[in-house]
Parts: structure tokens; C-alpha cells; sequence
């Protein structure tokens, strides 16, 4: 039976069943599942990640960002949930699903190296103060056990 809502529980761990109408929401390990609103009874997984979906909460209300889009499905369904209400978006040609997919392809793609970027930047930032610290062996990243070994042959 196609849905018109969905009632969002927040759990720590997905159950082994999924029930239908109803939004499984593990925080914990960034994961909303639900069954497809169409009634097809597919399980849906949105990982939560400013790559991949976002929740947003407005009390008792769930709202799941982007569209969700089960183009490898039968049944193809594309929906929003939206403050708990399943709104039915329209079908999408095969060239529209390609050009989804590939954005969010570059979506995530971005995001990992922005992620990556960070990274790097916080390890060159605590190798610049460790050594401005003079912290000796407690020295991270690029200034690690060589460059300490290097400092302490030539003292």
C-alpha cells in the first residue's frame, strides 16, 4: 500500500524486521532505513552525511534531504519525506537518473576531499605546534620519529 507518512523512531541499532510507515533512524551510526513507499517492499538505506542524506528534526517531525530516488528498484519511486509526509515527485527519464546519479557522484567525491583536506591540515597544524612546543618524541605527523632522531643526532 503506498504511503502518505512515515513515523520516524530513533533507534540505536536497525531491527532485523523494518515495518511498513515507519522511518528507522540510527544517529549513532549515521543511517535512516524504511521500507519504499510505493508498497513495493524494498528496504531503503540513506546514509546520513552531508555527502549522502541529512535529517533535519522540527520536534516530533523528520524531514530527509535530498529526494529519495530508488532507481535500481522495480517499482523506481521518487519521493520526499518531508515533516513525516511522503510527497510523490514525478518519474525521471533514464538521461535525468544518469545526470543524478553522476552529480551525486561529484557530490561525494567533493565532500572526500574536503574531509581529506581537513585532515591534512590538522595534522600539518599539530606537527607545526609540536615542533614549535619542542614536544621531543611526542611529535606527530609529518614531524614523527624521523625528524625527532634527525633533531636529536644532530644536538
Amino acid at each position: 500500500m503506498r504511503q502518505t507518512t512515515v513515523t520516524p523512531q530513533f533507534v540505536e541499532l536497525i531491527p532485523s524486521r523494518v515495518e511498513e510507515g515507519v522511518l528507522y533512524i540510527s544517529e549513532k551510526y549515521g543511517t535512516a532505513i524504511h521500507k519504499c513507499c510505493c508498497g513495493c517492499g524494498q528496504e531503503v538505506v540513506t546514509p546520513l552525511s552531508p555527502a549522502k542524506w541529512q535529517l533535519r528534526r522540527n520536534g516530533n517531525a523528520v524531514t530527509l534531504y535530498p529526494s529519495i530516488g530508488n532507481w535500481n528498484f522495480r517499482c523506481r519511486s521518487h519521493y520526499w519525506i518531508r515533516q513525516n509526509r511522503v510527497e510523490w515527485a514525478g518519474s525521471m527519464t533514464e538521461k535525468q537518473i544518469r545526470h543524478v546519479k553522476e552529480r551525486d557522484r561529484r557530490d561525494n567525491q567533493r565532500y572526500i576531499e574536503q574531509v581529506n583536506a581537513r585532515k591534512a591540515n590538522n595534522v600539518l597544524d599539530r606537527a607545526a605546534a609540536d615542533q614549535d612546543a619542542g614536544k621531543g618524541i611526542a611529535k606527530s605527523g609529518l614531524y614523527g620519529l624521523w625528524h625527532w632522531l634527525k633533531d636529536w643526532w644532530s644536538h
